[in-house]
């Protein structure tokens, strides 16, 4: 079925005063006076958090620097970018990637922006983050030696676009010095919101080139690199003129008649400029004389010493160790374009002593790890469904100034539809997992699993590691949570499934129906110690479960209910460890971010103050009226936003501070 255009993402200012760049420009032009941007100042800690300045750095504006500066001269494109002293390479390869689809080209940089009309000093780059469109202003203020950018700078001295562009990605990470090492995918997913994939090219599929082509087709991204033994081979050029450590971006792929053969060709870009493959098919070449004269000059039309070259792809095979894409829309790689993505995204923390329980060799532990549902409802070819799944740890980048560098992560997936403890995790294997743990940004795979329901766990590899994540999954068929499941025929119920119909025909009656009043005393737990449920926590069950508002619970809503109580029940017990009944109200915060709610400071303080006594204490039955008022109120906000248009002009948390009963 044909697709209607993208719609335009909500961007949300990333200003420390909440201002906008239009607002800050407005501002600037009827003050009369050029921005100095107060969150990224032209001070040295922009440029280095942890060495001392190297040289005498110059701050200046374009107009300082030459007499008639552009913004984009003659267009935005490849030859734009030239690295300087700077190990940023993996940017600068994204960014020649990105000047290949000028669409998504013109969000990451807004063309209306010049030094001439409306100037003020100020400029704007919009960058993806952990699944937010971030607009970032910057002042035009550049590092300069001896009156050159020191950094990335385009091959005419008064073209700026793209040395701006670096800036503003310096301030969203917190300095310059942060963008030193990283991938490429890194940034091409900043660029462009979609999902990464790699291929190792000596065990890529046969097909490979197929691939690459197709996504370069669908205006993919790509990038490619060659793998370094020691640090001391790192930026170390080959005899062929190839760079070690190196990253740079793949612009092209074709096919041509040489000599009675078809020749596969590929096309890539040094960032550096100038240093390029000298083997066959370089500029210079014999093998250039040898094919059609027209086709030659269609291929080569843009070749100049600018550090773009051909290749045969099997050189580029033989010679290139890895291949990562960045599929925009995303679309699967797959002949049928017509599909697209289904896509769930989850965030959650690693937390000390709760959350963050390691791998599985730590088996003790590995179970106190938030465990995400996924419910694979549909094939889309072979009795399977593919699906990537997407594990990103949050803001690594900007925390190295405070020493906290990437964690070693990696996730696994079992079957399963409710919260496993230790026993399950000892005894059952996984039904797919990363291929390792490794400490970069994202790890992502590609599986084909059957139809199911099935339970994430994203891990560090230690226990203990802190940190924020965020999990994506794109499925090509339908995926979703398994809540409401539907109810199992009386002669397919497990044991506990009998045992609970049994219990519910008792108390319910000929209604068939429990009412908040009988609810108080069904639950009159032996593992916890507690007098009853009070009635108000009925009412907040009931207001939880009861899908069809008759005011009662059915048996399938209240068996909902069971199995989330088992679940909340078992991070009570986790946190009331003298099994006195009671946890600290220092502890529910963890209990609730155990259960997934993560909540700011401001709400934890109220909830603390709502439902702790003088001893900063909570019993049981309050610890589950908060808990089921937080998920009752998560649902209705979210009902409330389900299209995400931001028509709910509040966050999550002042939804909650608002309706909060107090």
């Amino acid at each position: 079925m044909p697709r209607g255009p993208a719609k335009t993402p909500l961007v949300e200012s990333t200003q420390a005063d909440g201002r906008s760049y239009e607002e800050i420009r407005q501002d600037c032009l009827r003050r009369k006076v050029l921005f100095q941007d107060p969150d990224f100042p032209a001070v040295d800690s922009s440029l280095f958090y942890s060495e001392s300045i190297p040289v005498n750095f110059m701050w200046k504006r374009p107009g300082e620097i030459c007499e008639d500066p552009k913004f984009i001269l003659g267009g935005a494109d490849r030859t734009d970018i030239c690295q300087g002293q700077l190990g940023d390479c993996w940017l600068l390869a994204a960014i020649a990637s990105l000047t290949l689809q000028k669409d998504i080209l013109a969000r990451v940089v807004p063309p209306d922006q010049d030094f001439e009309h409306g100037y003020a000093g100020i400029f704007h780059f919009q960058f993806w983050q952990h699944n937010k469109w971030l607009d970032v202003v910057v002042d035009d203020r550049l590092p300069t030696v001896r009156n050159k950018l020191v950094f990335l700078h385009s091959l005419d001295n008064n073209e700026f676009w793209s040395a701006l562009l670096e800036k503003a990605y310096a301030k969203l990470n917190g300095s310059y010095e942060a963008l030193k090492g990283g991938s490429t995918l890194e940034a091409m997913e900043d660029f462009t919101g979609g999902v990464a994939e790699v291929y190792e090219t000596k065990t890529a599929p046969s097909n490979l080139f197929q691939i690459l082509r197709k996504a370069l087709d669908r205006g993919s991204m790509m990038g490619c690199s060659i793998d370094i033994s020691s640090s001391a081979e790192s930026e170390a050029q080959t005899p062929t003129g190839l760079v070690k450590g190196h990253a740079y971006s793949i612009t092209g792929l074709e096919e041509v008649n040489y000599r009675g053969q078809t020749v596969r060709l590929i096309r890539v870009r040094n960032p550096w400029g100038q240093v390029e493959w000298n083997g066959k098919w370089s500029d210079d070449s014999r093998e250039w004389t040898l094919i059609d004269k027209a086709e030659k000059a269609r291929l080569m039309q843009n070749s100049l010493d600018d550090g773009e070259f051909w290749m045969e792809f099997e050189d580029f095979k033989a010679n290139y160790d890895r291949v990562e894409i960045c599929n925009l829309s995303p679309d699967a790689l797959t002949d049928d374009t017509s599909k697209a993505w289904e896509t769930n995204l989850f965030e959650g923390s690693w937390i000390r002593g709760t959350t963050a329980g390691g791998c599985r060799n730590f088996i003790d532990t590995f179970w106190t790890n938030p465990q995400f549902k996924l419910a694979l409802e549909d094939v889309d070819g072979d009795n399977k469904s593919s699906v990537i799944i997407a594990l990103m740890q949050k803001n690594r980048r900007k925390l190295r100034k405070e020493g906290l560098d990437l964690e070693t992560i990696g996730f696994a997936v079992y079957d399963g539809e409710d919260h496993l403890s230790k026993d399950f995790f000892r005894y059952n294997p996984s039904k797919a997992r990363s291929r390792t743990y490794i400490n970069t940004r994202e790890v992502s795979e590609r599986f084909e699993l059957a139809p199911g329901k099935y339970l994430l766990v994203p891990t560090t590899f230690q226990p203990n590691k802190e940190a924020d994540f965020l999990v994506r999954i794109f499925s090509e068929a339908k995926a979703g949570s398994v809540y409401p499941p539907k109810p199992s025929p009386p002669s397919q119920e497990t044991d506990e499934e009998k045992f609970l119909r049994k219990l519910f025909l008792q108390v319910s009656g000929s209604v068939r129906a429990i009412s908040p009043f009988v609810q108080s005393v069904l639950f009159t737990g032996k593992e916890i110690q507690f007098e009853g449920l009070s009635l108000s926590t009925c009412h907040s069950i009931i207001n939880l479960m009861d899908s069809d508002n008759s005011g009662l619970l059915e048996f399938q809503e209240f068996k909902i209910f069971w199995d989330k109580l088992k679940k909340w029940m078992m991070l009570f017990l986790s946190h009331d460890t003298d099994r006195s009944g009671r946890m600290s109200t220092f502890e529910l915060r963890l209990a609730l971010r155990a259960a997934g709610m993560n909540l700011n400071n401001k709400v934890l303080q109220l909830i603390g103050l709502r439902f702790g006594d003088d001893n900063f204490e909570i019993d049981f039955d309050d610890y589950l009226t908060c808990i089921v008022r937080l998920e009752n109120m998560f649902r209705t906000f979210q009902a409330l936003d389900k299209k995400n248009t931001g028509e709910v002009a509040m966050s999550m948390h002042q939804f909650i501070f608002l309706t909060m009963n107090v």
